[in-house]
């Protein structure tokens, strides 16, 4: 672990490879696991927002599950996540002719459908993020590897091509921590 400005970084992220291989996992990370994608408060807001534009892009289930449960929903532990659809999927999944998990919200961003709502806004920033998880504390975050049995394939096709996790979530990182966190993560990771 090493400190950069006011994140406490796992060095797994340097040293470890990742690139999502979609067409051996099928993108499980949207349908596999126990609840929904971490959402912030922003985010919260930015779905209320770009919902109407994303609601065209998405599966009858899938709108059935945020017209029931919302565009977002809070746990028992007051946690905000996106919902489900009976428990499964992410209620923002799509899925390809050939059955691969896709973002809704994703597909409505590159059609240009969302940029003048929420510039920038791809998808929650947990699911651009992946396979990075951070944790906010009171004075810091904490940048973490977050290792997944489903996403055997992505660290065998981020081996073979040699893509370490940071440089595969590049855009991510800089979306969430900015260029300049970003450029001192590169210098930290060639020193290393």
């Amino acid at each position: 672990m090493f400190q950069l400005g006011n994140t406490i970084v796992s060095e797994d992220i340097i040293e470890k490879d990742f690139v999502c291989n979609l067409n051996a996992c099928r993108g499980a990370c949207c349908v596999e696991g126990e609840a929904g994608a971490p959402v912030s408060q922003e985010e919260t807001r930015i779905l209320q927002d770009i919902y109407p534009k994303v609601k065209p892009f998405l599966r009858e289930e899938g709108l059935k599950a945020i017209e029931e449960q919302g565009v977002y929903i809070t746990t028992e532990r007051s946690e905000l996540e996106t919902p489900l659809v009976n428990g499964k999927e992410c209620a923002y999944v799509t899925f390809s002719e050939k059955g691969i998990a896709a973002c809704g919200i994703e597909e409505a961003y590159q059609a240009g459908e969302i940029d003048a709502i929420a510039p920038g806004f791809k998808k929650p920033i947990s699911c651009h993020l992946y396979p990075v998880r951070v944790q906010n504390y009171n004075s810091f975050s904490a940048v973490n590897y977050h290792r997944w049995p489903i996403c055997t394939d992505a660290c065998d096709l981020g081996k073979e091509l040699s893509v370490p996790v940071y440089r595969f979530v590049k855009d991510a990182l800089i979306r969430r921590f900015g260029e300049g966190w970003y450029l001192e993560l590169e210098k930290v990771a060639s020193t290393l």
